[in-house]
């Protein structure tokens, strides 16, 4: 398989987040979740004062662009090309040219270490860390590439699946 790129795609000013998305459901829809990998609007933050009350907040880096993780070909360049909001890769012409890793460095994004985990499908897990910690649930899917796992909770009487990190969880 092709060794996946960051690319930066030109969006109209204002609609990065829905671009992000809608670019999101259709990997989904698509079931292209091997081939483009992250979709993301990077944000810095900020503090704005406002009526003399200090107020953390984010503010997009680059206004207008979204950053995408994915191996080019055909399908992914079309999904992406086509989805509503974006004006096109950056690049000359059309051909979308990915960035380097000293740019992807300096734009504050790690590269991707190799992180050995040893669970399966159907492992016990406790959640760590963020919204779902100290959740127990079964390993339904695992992702090495996006280097998530899917598990299942128990949500309103009803069965949802939660995606976390890696470093997310721990095994039972």
């Amino acid at each position: 398989m092709a060794e996946a790129h960051w690319y930066v795609v030109h969006t109209y000013s204002g609609y990065e987040n829905k671009v992000k998305v809608d670019i999101e459901k259709t990997i989904e829809n698509r079931n292209l979740q091997d081939q483009i990998l992250e979709v993301s609007v990077p944000m810095l933050p900020v503090v704005e004062v406002k009526n003399g009350i200090e107020k953390q907040a984010d503010k997009k880096m680059f206004p207008g662009y979204v950053l995408i993780k994915m191996v080019m070909n055909d399908d992914t360049w079309y999904v992406v090309r086509n989805t509503r909001g974006v004006t096109g890769f950056v690049g000359p012409g059309s051909k979308p040219v990915p960035l380097t890793e000293e740019e992807i460095q300096s734009l504050g994004f790690q590269m991707q270490q190799e992180v050995a985990v040893d669970f399966e499908v159907g492992d016990l897990i406790v959640v760590t860390a963020g919204a779902w910690k100290d959740t127990v649930g079964a390993i339904k899917a695992i992702n090495e590439a996006k280097k998530s796992i899917t598990i299942s909770v128990e949500m309103f009487g009803r069965e949802t699946p939660v995606e976390l990190n890696f470093t997310e969880v721990k095994k039972m």
